[in-house]
């Protein structure tokens, strides 16, 4: 086996199935008796994902609803980013965003991971917001897998490319 093989470790987020869940969750929201008559409502705008509702807690059970739908869709928690509700005339905002790529440093940290625990030979280089491991041995880069699957992130890891 003198070639090498290699896999990308990526932070992406499937956009359609992210649209499938809001539009469960907003289906939920307008027949749930305890949604009726407090303005409850969820949209998505862009890369945001407008909740709304008249009171702090029913706008943060709007958010549980989607919560619970991303989960059910297997999309992970870990890259979205909800605001704070804010009072807005009388309606409470929460405004969330769903993250992807993986930032520079977090790249960095994985790396260093890799490098210090992983198995000697595999190599780790940042691809703009991505990280490709090489090595030699397919085994070595399976334990890799095996090391980051085991590691308590901040932030989803799907793994890609594998070759």
């Amino acid at each position: 086996m003198a070639s090498e093989s290699s896999f990308d470790i990526v932070n992406k987020v499937d956009h359609q199935e992210v649209d499938n869940a809001v539009n469960q969750a907003a289906k939920e929201i307008s027949q749930r008796f305890d949604f009726k008559n407090v303005d409850a409502g969820i949209k998505w705008s862009g890369e945001t994902i407008d909740m709304q509702a008249n009171t702090e807690e029913r706008v943060n059970a709007v958010l549980d609803v989607l919560k619970d739908k991303l989960v059910k869709r297997q999309i992970s928690l870990k890259g979205l980013e909800a605001d704070d509700p804010k009072l807005s005339g009388k309606i409470y905002k929460i405004n969330a965003s769903i993250n992807a790529g993986i930032t520079q440093e977090n790249a960095k940290k994985l790396s260093k991971l890799i490098r210090d625990e992983g198995p000697k030979g595999v190599k780790a280089q940042i691809q703009g917001d991505e990280l490709r491991v090489s090595s030699k041995s397919r085994d070595d880069l399976q334990a890799v897998q095996a090391l980051i699957k085991g590691e308590d992130l901040d932030f989803a890891v799907q793994f890609v490319n594998y070759r």
